[in-house]
């Protein structure tokens, strides 16, 4: 196998939290005299951090957030992080193939205290070290910035041919393209949904399920 690192995105990648995710929208929305969002509703605002989820649910139902909106968001979601969410059938034999025979990180655009906290939860932290799991918070720059990625790449000894990023949505996408790896579309992921098909170039490597991407790296189309 030519890949050295996989960098896995985390919501509508390797988790669907979707359900957790509105659920906690709604209660913030709640709050402020807003109505509640159905998931498809919030599955169009995930992808680019929190604060931005919170500003497109106010947007959403034309309610002007608190100065404190992202603050008590946090504090929701918090107590909700793992009621629904799980991982995608298979991940963890995915992860486990592969980490035998390369590097595997994460770079989402979540808190990564939240980040950590779900891997953990759902016994998927064993196949990422701690200093491979990048979040949204951190120092570096948040996704489609491919900083992050560069930085995962440096970490692993990895040149970005070597490189694939795994994602579900255009920020996953537009990430990898920015430091020229290589690009698996995870279309099972909510983030799909809302992907721009248009911008596709047709060398991206469609997934349906996880395993699939345990094909591809076994074919050679990886």
């Amino acid at each position: 196998m030519s890949v050295r690192l996989f960098v896995f995105d985390l919501d509508g990648t390797l988790v669907d939290s979707l359900r957790d995710l509105a659920s906690s929208a709604s209660a913030l929305l709640a709050q402020c005299g807003g109505r509640p969002l159905a998931e498809d509703e919030v599955a169009a605002m995930v992808g680019e951090g929190a604060a931005t989820l919170v500003a497109r649910a106010f947007a959403a139902v034309a309610v002007t957030p608190p100065a404190d909106a992202l603050a008590r968001f946090l504090a929701i979601y918090d107590t909700r992080l793992l009621d629904h969410t799980r991982a995608y059938d298979g991940m963890p034999a995915v992860l486990e193939a592969l980490g035998a025979a390369a590097s595997l990180a994460v770079l989402t655009n979540k808190p990564r205290a939240a980040t950590v906290r779900i891997l953990n939860g759902l016994q998927l932290g064993q196949f990422f070290p701690d200093d491979a799991i990048i979040g949204g918070d951190g120092p570096l720059p948040r996704k489609p910035d491919p900083a992050g990625l560069a930085h995962l790449c440096a970490r692993a000894a990895a040149g970005a041919h070597e490189t694939v990023m795994v994602g579900d949505s255009a920020v996953d996408w537009r990430t990898a393209r920015a430091l020229g790896t290589r690009i698996c579309l995870a279309r099972y992921g909510f983030g799909f949904r809302e992907f721009p098909r248009g911008e596709l170039r047709g060398d991206e490597i469609p997934l349906d399920r996880p395993s699939d991407l345990l094909d591809a790296s076994r074919s050679g189309r990886l």
